[in-house]
């Protein structure tokens, strides 16, 4: 078992499904929960090379057997959500630069789309797997207008349902804040928690204690973050726009360093009620308290 910040290798994702999906593709005829989960160190480091007798899982607080383990690559069907707001105007091009190193970790099954916002948010690229051509798509986009961000997650989980790979992630690069959405912050949770997808988000903020956050920039991280949480994914804080490129490579090295749990709920009620999950550790002697990371729950199928 190793604590390191490079890495590669990765499993699938979130449920796997008995039967015919229903629209909502988590509320499914469930016989097989399989979490993504992600474990760091005090550094913030991943760790690698353990083994199954060091997880517990729990629903609703009820202890569940534990019967499939794995870590293994599989390719992903990953969506980008770019904020190109006027309020990214002098942050645009490091953040994309930060989303082509992104792009460049990609194993050659891997497939991309790419959602762009500003007053509104618009689909530049159904799913491919041509990194060249989505770069191309954004080279010369400007940033302008109002932030539209929630409307943006909302059509990146909605292109999700369209993807070929059974592990699924939205990286949302963005300011923070939103004023210009349909949607509100409920509506995009709620759909948070309905889809099979994990979400990572960059957040690019001013540096605390400097005048230009709006208010809805300050309550940029707080958002992120919570969506991610609810996925499993996290969502990384960058103040420093030369660290983008970093964070970048080190969310894509996430998602192929994530183990993957899988158990039968104990509970067979089909009542279509928000399932909540914990993941717990039982760390080999000798190690620092570690960081565990995973999706907060699944709906229960409703026949």
């Amino acid at each position: 078992m190793t604590a390191q910040d490079p890495a590669r290798r990765t499993p699938p994702s979130n449920l796997v499904q008995k039967g015919k999906a229903s629209d909502r593709s988590i509320r499914v005829d469930v016989d097989l929960v399989l979490l993504n989960v992600t474990v760091t160190d005090p550094f913030n480091r991943l760790v690698t090379g353990l083994e199954s007798e060091n997880f517990r899982i729990f629903e609703e607080k009820s202890e569940q057997e534990l019967i499939h383990f794995s870590s293994e690559d599989v390719p992903i069907s990953i969506g980008v959500v770019f904020d190109l707001s006027g309020s990214m105007n002098n942050k645009v091009d490091k953040a994309w630069l930060a989303a082509i190193q992104f792009f460049k970790t990609a194993n050659p099954q891997d497939e991309f789309c790419l959602v762009k916002f500003g007053d509104r948010a618009e689909l530049v690229s159904r799913f491919t797997r041509s990194v060249d051509d989505l770069q191309s798509r954004l080279m010369y986009a400007n940033a302008k207008g109002r932030t539209a961000l929630l409307d943006a997650i909302y059509l990146g989980l909605s292109t999700m349902k369209g993807a070929r790979n059974t592990k699924k992630a939205l990286l949302i690069i963005s300011d923070g804040g939103d004023n210009s959405s349909r949607y509100n912050e409920a509506d995009i949770k709620n759909f948070v928690k309905e889809s099979d997808v994990q979400l990572y988000a960059i957040g690019i903020y001013e540096p605390a204690g400097t005048r230009g956050r709006t208010p809805e920039e300050l309550a940029g991280p707080s958002l992120l973050n919570d969506l991610a949480e609810l996925t499993g994914g996290r969502a990384f804080t960058v103040e420093n726009l030369n660290d983008l490129p970093d964070i970048a490579a080190k969310i894509s090295m996430e998602l192929r360093n994530q183990y993957v749990l899988g158990y039968k709920p104990a509970n067979k009620t089909r009542d279509g009620k928000w399932r909540k999950i914990k993941v717990r550790l039982r760390p080999p002697k000798g190690l620092p308290p570690l960081n565990v990371f995973a999706k907060a729950g699944y709906y229960a199928p409703t026949q």
